[in-house]
């Protein structure tokens, strides 16, 4: 994977919507975020899914290979989040032989960019 260097990306962010699934369902376990590490690794969690995000970079876009849980059953499968000219990212999320999602997500107020 690539360095993070110059990425707008980095840090953690609330995501908002979907286009599968409404907002009780993504904050049903807690809020739902997505983490962009500087070490090449994050983590996202949403409805009953948690998962680590294997990440490489470019200045404004980061594409990820995931595995985790949803609903105690192992899955899997990949993505891409890019910065949007509002500072809101847009998030890819696919399931591995399974459903696409796109999440939006905005910067959290704790997280600062790189």
């Amino acid at each position: 994977m690539t360095t993070p260097a110059g990425c707008r990306l980095i840090g953690r962010w609330r995501i908002v919507e979907a286009d599968l699934w409404d907002r009780d369902y993504l904050d049903l376990d807690g809020p739902a975020t997505i983490t962009i590490g500087a070490d090449n690794h994050g983590e996202i969690a949403f409805g009953a899914m948690q998962a680590t995000l294997d990440l490489g970079y470019s200045p404004s876009m980061v594409f990820f290979t995931w595995v985790g849980f949803d609903e105690m059953d192992e899955v899997s499968g990949d993505g891409h989040a890019e910065l949007l000219d509002d500072g809101s990212i847009e998030i890819t999320f696919a399931y591995h032989n399974g459903d696409e999602a796109i999440l939006k997500a905005k910067r959290g107020t704790s997280s600062t960019a790189c």
